[in-house]
């Protein structure tokens, strides 16, 4: 299964709560941290709530790398 690396790179400061929950949601707190998930269509759906706010990098793992 492929996995994504989501880094947040704008601040939550003045953000709306439901963005910020997110955010905590996903395993970021401050700008500059960077957290592995997996490819599923619920934190796909987190990310695209918050795109202004992350960046995202697709990272093959398993049989998917040998490809």
């Amino acid at each position: 299964m492929a996995e994504l690396i989501v880094t947040q790179v704008r601040s939550a400061i003045g953000q709306k709560p439901k963005h910020r929950g997110t955010l905590r949601a996903l395993g970021l707190g401050r700008i500059g941290k960077s957290n592995v998930l997996p490819d599923r269509p619920e934190i796909r759906g987190m990310i695209g709530r918050v795109p202004h706010l992350v960046e995202v990098a697709e990272v093959a793992t398993g049989a998917e790398a040998g490809r």
